[in-house]
């Protein structure tokens, strides 16, 4: 028996909303805008008391898959690693298809954020670099390469 349907999102915990929400759309995808979450659901579903999180859903162009960002402000959240290493266990990229490798990765840069490693060239198929983005999100950047 399978019991998912469909692939619904991603979610991330960050501490600025407005800023990680502002890298995401200077990519290209579109916020839904904002929306608080408080009261037994969420307090059920995340195993706190009181619990207050503001949420931004982002979808790519077109629709798909979604990315969940969300920041807490009851309680307090806790600090991450932002400098996390691409082998830390958990969570470690959201990942992205490009039309421009290149165009991507210098609109990160001129943003402020730098490539983790270098341009990677899989097997003729697929360009790939990993960008880290604000509070240390490493997002992967990968375009098709038609051979």
């Amino acid at each position: 028996m399978t019991f998912i349907k469909r692939f619904d999102h991603v979610g991330i915990t960050v501490a600025d909303l407005d800023a990680v929400t502002a890298f995401f759309v200077s990519l290209g995808l579109e916020a839904d805008g904002k929306m608080a979450v408080e009261g037994d659901f969420l307090d059920t579903v995340v195993g706190m008391t009181n619990a207050r999180t503001e949420i931004v859903m982002l979808h790519p162009p077109g629709g798909g898959t979604t990315l969940e960002l969300s920041s807490f402000t009851r309680p307090d959240h806790l600090p991450g690693s932002p400098a996390a290493p691409a082998n830390e266990l958990g969570l470690r990229n959201v990942a992205f298809e490009v039309d421009d490798l290149q165009a991507a990765v210098d609109h990160a840069a001129a943003a402020g954020y730098g490539l983790v490693g270098g341009v990677g060239q899989y097997e003729g198929t697929w360009r790939m670099a990993y960008v880290r983005g604000p509070e240390g999100i490493i997002v992967s950047l990968a375009e098709r390469v038609d051979n």
